[in-house]
């Protein structure tokens, strides 16, 4: 059986404890998983402060040779990795290869990105010379979550790496093992050993214990909004920054002059991807009451078409990533007291599926926009839907959560996409597309209880470097 350990300061380091990595697709377990402890969190911090220095002062360009010879490797390990991160997660071949394309392009964003970051000369007095300077702030930790493992690890890692941190990486309980391939790898690709360092366990104990390390300089975190607030607090009380990405109740709005095939196919791949277990996913459709049976009929049509199966046989639909989860997204559905379940609302009938954590394509009409259902996030394939009247409707269903990451206008009016974006209380939006996260180059977070901060594009430098300003008597 096989096992999977933390990788720190280029070497593996075996712990005292271990848990079963289990498939979700079949319910069996995958190997063991060694559970990092609070030592072992101590010797990763250590490792990585002893190799920052020398990293931050490394040229630039040097610094971006590694991270390009790094995607070069990820590239040349896809399919391996995709059939990793397909069993670990569930999701379908197809999807995991995607990832690792999008994984290893952070790392060749963020090797070009920091060519080009520089600071600032400001002209104060002829007696003055003023500039400032981006500096890295040291150790960063970061606690990602197990619905994309390798894109989230990528997004938090390449930009502080690039930037001159060190970095201490926390995988999800439930997906440990492309994180540990990844350090090993960029230690193949010239990466010193010491500045990408992964503790593999479970949340309550490394996760807890990397956030509350007395010397990591920055927490970032992917998750719920209840673990990230106590990510905040803890890193609040050391007065350490901390950057938040804590999930979503995204709306897709629909008005009547919109071209309706194009909205549903992308509704539908905004909450069926990755089983709708996707912090930006479109959970919530929006409908202008002129166009609601149509709309809702388009989307019906597309989830009974839906093919469900293991990860490894790329069908449209995987598991969840647990029995857990199952159980909870069920919850949901049961707790519907208004509103007509047009599709799904339950597991697959289909026993060659029974061993596995599979949920149907679910589509619920005429929800309270209250209700739970409509107001906190599912993370399961599961849609709900509302109509509205007019503009200002719209926009009041749209905000009314308490979530605020990412929107869709549907439209063929030009000046209400640009109106209404600007009343949206929503991180990203999107005007007839839907990115669910966008590419790599944009910039990516939310507003509310979405978290704050910014990951993603050249903003994420700035979360992982501080601005020192000098200033110079001539």
């Amino acid at each position: 059986m096989s096992i999977t350990e933390s990788f720190i300061g280029g070497t593996s380091v075996a712990s005292r404890d271990f848990y079963d990595n289990i498939d979700p697709s079949t319910g069996r377990s995958l190997g063991l998983v060694a559970r990092a402890s609070c030592d072992e969190v101590d010797q990763a911090v250590r490792s990585a402060r002893g190799a920052q220095k020398t990293w931050s002062r490394t040229a630039p360009a040097t610094r971006a040779a590694v991270l390009n010879r790094f995607a070069d490797l990820i590239d040349a390990e896809r399919e391996r990795l995709a059939v990793i991160e397909c069993e670990d997660t569930g999701k379908p071949l197809g999807q995991a290869r995607s990832d690792v394309l999008v994984s290893a392009r952070y790392f060749r964003f963020y090797a070009h990105a920091i060519d080009t970051y520089y600071g600032q000369s400001i002209p104060l007095t002829d007696d003055l010379h003023v500039y400032t300077r981006r500096e890295p702030l040291g150790v960063t930790g970061h606690i990602v979550a197990w619905n994309y493992p390798m894109q989230l690890m990528s997004r938090a890692v390449a930009p502080a790496v690039a930037a001159g941190n060190a970095t201490v990486l926390k995988p999800a309980d439930e997906t440990p093992r492309t994180a540990v391939e990844f350090a090993q790898l960029a230690l193949k690709a010239g990466l010193p050993a010491g500045v990408f360092n992964v503790v593999t366990g479970i949340g309550a104990e490394t996760g807890a214990g990397l956030a509350a390390h007395p010397d990591v300089d920055l927490l970032g975190f992917v998750g719920s909004a209840r673990v990230g607030t106590e990510i905040a607090h803890t890193a609040a009380e050391r007065v350490a920054p901390a950057v938040l990405e804590l999930g979503g109740k995204s709306p897709q709005i629909v008005f009547g002059d919109a071209d309706l095939p194009r909205a549903a196919q992308f509704i539908t791949k905004a909450i069926l991807q990755n089983a709708g277990q996707t912090c930006s996913a479109g959970s919530r459709l929006l409908v202008h009451e002129s166009v609601h049976d149509a709309v809702v009929d388009l989307v019906a049509n597309r989830f009974a078409r839906v093919s469900i199966g293991r990860g490894i046989e790329d069908r449209d639909l995987g598991p969840l990533i647990s029995r857990k989860q199952q159980a909870r997204v069920q919850e949901f559905i049961d707790g519907v007291v208004k509103g007509e379940i047009i599709c799904g609302g339950s597991t697959p009938a289909d026993a060659a599926l029974a061993d596995g954590a599979y949920f149907s394509p679910t589509l619920i009409d005429g929800v309270d926009p209250d209700s739970l259902i409509a107001q906190e996030e599912v993370f399961g394939p599961v849609l709900t839907v509302n109509t509205f009247s007019d503009e200002d409707e719209a926009v009041a269903l749209a905000n009314g959560t308490s979530y605020g990451l990412l929107a869709a206008l549907w439209t063929r009016d030009v000046s209400r996409a640009h109106r209404l974006a600007a009343e949206l209380i929503a991180g990203q939006v999107y005007v007839n597309t839907y990115g669910a996260g966008g590419g790599v180059e944009l910039p990516f977070g939310g507003f509310k209880k979405s978290g704050y901060g910014r990951e993603k594009g050249v903003e994420a430098l700035d979360e992982v470097t501080a601005t020192k300003t000098v200033v110079v008597a001539l």
